[in-house]
């Protein structure tokens, strides 16, 4: 009988992202809010909620700021 191979053969290689913070828009209150958000989790130790803001505050800039 075979033996069925179980694990993959070489390890998955993902990069390390090392993108800037985006910035809020100055005067805007839902940059505001995300950034407030984003200090929170950072305080939190939470790096998880770090990056769900920074994709929020990314999706908000491209949308609404003409993707700075």
């Amino acid at each position: 009988m075979a033996k069925t191979q179980t694990t993959p053969e070489n390890p998955v290689d993902l990069p390390l992202r090392l993108d800037p913070a985006p910035k809020p828009v100055p005067g805007c209150p839902l940059c505001d809010n995300i950034a407030s958000d984003r200090d929170r989790a950072h305080a939190n130790g939470n790096a998880s909620g770090v990056s769900d803001c920074n994709v929020r505050m990314r999706r908000h800039l491209s949308s609404q700021h003409d993707a700075r």
